[in-house]
């Protein structure tokens, strides 16, 4: 089997209702936007999806790069050809999501073909995973609270939040929030790296008082040194390496440096699939957890194939809260079933309109 087409489908998505942020002086929702799909095809008629809501750099990408690279290769050689994409990198020091848009449409093309769902190929570890609400940014902290309870009330056993990025309103919404739900709801912060050191370490002895069970990205990850003194300072837990580029090779680093309680992995920033388990694997031969950062399907494949993560993140984005499609009653999410990633299980109204043209016209072609 050889790639004989590399596209770029570019979709139009909406703008998200109601709007939400991360934190003060970070955007969150954003208006409508630019998608694509990535298609590799094959000479056997198989088809691959990866997807990106960033479809103008996408475009750009595969149009000087990664189309040449594809075109001709067997797509089934997915090591060798993520070792490709991580060489070109050096050159066009691409965006950290684009090796896995293309390891991902690799992955989705070899379900495909053998008839299997990806966490199967991948070596399944479970069928089910409790799922936490990991909030976006409220009013308030009584609005907070509100959340927490319509969460737990629809099955959630644990949340996550994302709050002001104000360090001592911050810390009053976490200590509230405990108290609020009581000592055994599992509960994190995430900082989505809003502070320097000296507020990072204020907000993380407030989460230790709390007995928060992480404390994610406080600062910006460019600097282990700084994440190895906040650890040396705090005895909240931290999970780290969830945006530093370089995959698994930066996260060993944060290993080595002795700051890393838990490690983030996923399909997005970590190189797909590929990366990810690198990752995974990584942290469990220092008996680490790696947590899958963000949800989705190709998440939730990861999920069900890793011994050494806990949850699922399920993104809490409105008031009242609206439980996704793909957590149950019981706060738990499954194993997708369809062959490779499943992508077209998620269209309740079919593929994209120019999705289906193109593998129509695919298809007429054979």
């Amino acid at each position: 089997m050889k790639i004989t087409a590399v596209d770029v489908v570019r979709v139009t998505i909406p703008a998200h209702s109601p709007a939400f942020i991360w934190r003060d002086g970070l955007p969150g929702s954003e208006p409508e936007l630019d998608g694509a799909w990535l298609v590799i095809r094959t000479d056997e008629g198989v088809a691959g999806l990866g997807f990106t809501l960033r479809g103008a750099i996408l475009q750009d990408v595969v149009d000087r790069r990664l189309c040449g690279e594809l075109l001709g290769q067997d797509p089934i050689a997915r090591e060798f050809l993520w070792h490709r994409v991580w060489e070109l990198d050096r050159i066009e020091r691409f965006p950290v999501w684009v090796q896995g848009v293309v390891d991902v449409a690799l992955w989705d093309l070899a379900g495909k073909d053998v008839g299997l769902p990806v966490y199967k190929l991948l070596g399944s570890f479970r069928e089910s995973l409790p799922a936490y609400a990991s909030t976006v940014t409220f009013g308030s902290i009584e609005e907070y609270l509100a959340v927490a309870d319509q969460c737990l009330g629809l099955g959630y056993s644990a949340i996550k939040l994302h709050a002001w990025g104000d360090v001592r309103r911050d810390a009053r919404l976490a200590e509230a929030l405990r108290e609020h739900v009581g000592a055994e709801v599992p509960l994190m912060y995430d900082g989505s790296a809003g502070f320097d050191l000296l507020d990072a370490t204020y907000l993380g002895r407030a989460l230790s008082s709390a007995d928060y069970l992480w404390y994610e990205e406080p600062m910006r990850e460019f600097s282990v040194t700084a994440y190895q003194r906040l650890a040396e300072r705090v005895d909240v837990p931290l999970i780290v390496a969830e945006v530093a580029e370089g995959a698994h090779m930066k996260t060993a680093d944060f290993i080595a440096a002795g700051c890393a309680a838990a490690v983030r992995t996923g399909t997005h920033l970590r190189g797909g699939f590929t990366g990810a388990m690198r990752t995974a694997h990584l942290a469990e031969s220092f008996l680490l957890r790696a947590e899958v950062h963000g949800g989705g399907i190709a998440n939730r494949h990861l999920c069900m194939s890793i011994s050494n993560t806990t949850y699922y993140e399920s993104l809490i984005d409105s008031n009242p809260v609206r439980r996704p499609s793909e957590v149950d009653a019981d706060g738990f999410v499954h194993v997708p079933t369809l062959p490779g990633v499943g992508w077209e299980g998620e269209w309740l109204d079919g593929p994209p309109q120019a999705l289906a043209d193109l593998m129509s016209a695919a298809r007429k072609e054979r």
